[in-house]
Parts: C-alpha cells; structure tokens; sequence
C-alpha cells in the first residue's frame, strides 16, 4: 500500500478561523494581533453597521453559505462559529 508523505491540501489550507480573522482585520485594517474571538466589532474594533455587512457579505462568498439578518453575530466568535457551523454544511 502506497502512503503519501506529502502535504495534503486539506492542511496547507487556512481554518476557518484564519480565514474569518483575516476578513474582519482586513475590512479596516486592524492589526490581526487586535482581533480576538471575544473582540466586539462594535466596542472593541470599533465596526459599524456598514462594516458588519460588507464582513457578511465578504464571509459569504468566501463559504457560499448565507448569513441571515437576525443570526445574532455581536463578536468574532460569534462570526467564527456561525461560519464553523455552516460552511460545514454546504
């Protein structure tokens, strides 16, 4: 039986976690150091309501999944695990 020992592309692949970090921290370009899964995009990152949706509408494309309005999504956790949960799915 042959085994690769090669990476598969699984790996090199950023989570899911990475990928909505590097979204939310792009969107005004936040130092990735400052986002956190407990940072509010409100309080903490200082995001409004403009920002939060073109990160909806960013994550997705991104997964081709759908964010719907009354999804409560208040920190990056919250965008994380909704992700997490979902992109899974489709």
């Amino acid at each position: 039986m042959y085994v690769s020992t090669t990476t598969s592309p699984a790996h090199s692949r950023p989570s899911i976690e990475q990928q909505v970090f590097r979204i939310i921290s792009k969107r005004k370009a936040i130092r990735a150091s400052r986002v956190r899964k407990t940072a509010s995009l409100a309080r903490d990152l200082r995001f409004d309501t403009v920002d939060v949706v073109d990160i909806i509408l960013e994550l997705e494309r991104n997964f081709s999944i759908v964010i719907p309005d009354e999804v409560p999504l208040y920190t990056v956790g919250d965008f994380v695990r909704y992700v997490r949960d979902h992109a899974a799915a489709a």
